[in-house]
């Protein structure tokens, strides 16, 4: 089989204006970036407003392996297929942040014959909005420092400074440092660090606002630090939130693409899910749900990260709600969840996984029914796509598929979108369809009016497993302050290993009856949510001996060569 590159330089692509044609979209909604990528206006959804809305679809997954499990390869492919059985469908995903592409985990723009394309530009800078992000985010810091430096007006307590820097690659050496060195002229010292910039602020405001002036308003109550009094300094306090609202000006607006067979991709903002909340733009969904019948979108990692999020934070922002959920799975994953197998990133596959294992299968399967049940306490029908690979077997497969259905799932479809494009999703995207005309109860699994402990905990027993949770000093004395400078009423962003269902990694399958460790708190006023970190979670990657980006490199010609 040709690489995904190979694939994605083989396509036949659209004029973009075509793509946006298949929408109802006209000159006057897009702009023009080259030939296959268009930004669209914001002033589009006031034209869309009465049009009807469409079905509302999550794609979600089992907690999966350090490679991934395709679930943004899924989510393509279902909008491809969804298309082929006669729907009109649009697909909504992330753009994907320099630090992976470069990494191990590879791209964002799904694989095989189930991709986004032009696939290089999707993974390379796009239309810049991640950069944008990054110049916002690291104007405020400058301007917190300078504050610092000249006089210290608003009182800022150095040792009570919450605003870090962002960079859009994983660099570890940046993660904890002292900055101002070298002299007064340099600034203030104090100790300080980078995070990747998919974690920033600014990138979570900009996948959960709702327009420009929204978005001024959010940007306007970041928090950044506290002053000698305890009182919370905002960048609205800094005076530099219409600056930062300036720089974010072009990159508020969604991007349109295509995927191999000319299905539309809306592309927009860039939020990890295990750090951040993981989805992509509200922005986005608002205006594919009104530009076709489907509008299948998908939220970061497994059902207790990115789902989580998109029914607790996304959808209370939005306003929508889901018709249906596609949890992926496949069966490598669930035999590495039988505890019998390790994959390690950047290592080729243990030979004993490609063996016909169905008592593997079996006992890791527990993951999926935790997952399922997940779901399921929102009140969304769930669908299983077991996205196959070639060494599976069909008596792995359907033992994935009796299980899922005694799990309480409506459906569970085996799925070979990566190798057949389109017509390989058509039995998922019938599945899809059917789920979505049922009979759902959507419900968020806590209150807004209840104490941040207590969403917490709910979190953490209800979808983690977790018998309690342990805060740490810090964590306990920042949510009483959170509380009390009237933040309480914020929903929870839980930052944790998105390769287990606790906090810890190397713990597999469902793991129960555990306590799970808050050793620090943080507060995003502007994108509107509360923050704790559970564990040893990194807000700032690293590489590792072997990174992806040491097979990148240009030919002669301008054509990028090895990239996935």
């Amino acid at each position: 089989m040709p690489s995904n590159l190979e694939i994605a330089q083989a396509a036949t692509l659209q004029p973009i204006s075509a793509v946006a044609a298949s929408l109802g979209l006209g000159e006057d909604d897009i702009e023009l970036y080259g030939r296959y990528k268009a930004k669209i206006s914001l002033s589009t959804l006031a034209r869309l407003a009465e049009r009807p809305r469409g079905k509302y679809i999550d794609v979600t997954a089992i907690t999966p392996t350090p490679l991934g499990e395709g679930k943004t390869t899924t989510t393509v492919g279902l909008g491809m297929g969804l298309n082929h059985i006669g729907r009109k469908a649009v697909i909504a995903i992330r753009q994907p942040s320099l630090g992976p592409v470069f990494g191990i985990k590879g791209g964002a723009a799904g694989g095989g014959y189930a991709q986004v394309v032009p696939m290089e530009d999707f993974n390379l800078h796009l239309t810049g909005d991640a950069h944008a992000v990054t110049a916002a985010h690291n104007l405020c810091a400058a301007f917190l420092d300078a504050s610092l430096m000249h006089g210290n007006p608003l009182n800022i307590d150095p040792y009570a400074i919450s605003w870090r820097r962002v960079l859009d690659v994983n660099d570890r050496a940046l993660r904890e440092m002292v900055i101002g060195l070298g002299g007064k002229d340099n600034g203030v010292p104090r100790e300080s660090g980078f995070d990747i910039a998919a974690a920033s602020e600014v990138m979570a405001i900009l996948a959960l606002t709702s327009g420009l002036r929204d978005m001024r308003e959010r940007i306007g109550r970041i928090v950044v630090a506290l002053d000698k009094n305890g009182k919370p300094i905002t960048a609205d306090d800094l005076r530099v939130a219409g600056a930062m609202t300036v720089v974010m000006r072009d990159a508020i607006k969604p991007n349109l693409l295509q995927t191999l067979d000319n299905t539309p991709a809306l592309v927009h903002a860039g939020p990890f899910g295990n750090i951040a909340h993981g989805n992509s733009s509200i922005l986005a969904d608002l205006i594919g749900i009104r530009c076709a019948d489907y509008l299948v979108t998908e939220s970061g990692f497994a059902a207790d990260m990115g789902f989580e999020k998109f029914a607790d934070i996304k959808c209370r922002y939005s306003g929508l709600t889901p018709d249906a959920v596609v949890v992926v799975a496949t069966v490598r994953a669930l035999k590495m969840h039988s505890g019998r197998f390790k994959v390690v990133a950047g290592k080729p596959l243990d030979p004993a996984l490609l063996v016909e294992n169905v008592a593997a299968v079996e006992e890791g399967a527990v993951n999926l029914v935790a997952h399922i049940e997940n779901v399921l306490k929102f009140g969304v029908p769930v669908v299983v796509a077991i996205n196959l690979f070639a060494e599976d077997k069909p008596a792995e497969v359907e033992c994935i598929r009796q299980i899922a259905m005694q799990a309480g799932a409506f459906a569970a479809v085996p799925s070979s979108h990566y190798a057949d494009g389109a017509p390989g999703a058509a039995a998922l995207a019938e599945a899809v369809v059917a789920a979505a005309n049922q009979p759902s109860d959507f419900r968020f699994l806590y209150p807004l009016d209840i104490p941040l402990k207590d969403k917490i905990e709910a979190i953490a027993t209800r979808i983690y497993g977790a018998a309690a949770v342990e805060y740490s000093p810090d964590a306990d004395k920042k949510l009483a302050t959170y509380e009390a400078s009237g933040y309480g009423g914020l929903p929870i962003c839980m930052a944790k290993t998105h390769l287990s269902l606790s906090h810890e990694p190397s713990w597999k399958g469902r793991p129960t009856g555990y306590t799970l460790p808050i050793r620090e708190v943080r507060l995003s006023a502007g994108a509107g949510f509360v923050y704790p970190l559970c564990g040893a979670m990194m807000t700032m990657p690293g590489y590792g001996t072997n990174p992806s980006g040491q097979q990148v490199d240009i030919d002669e010609d301008g054509r990028i060569v090895g990239l996935f």
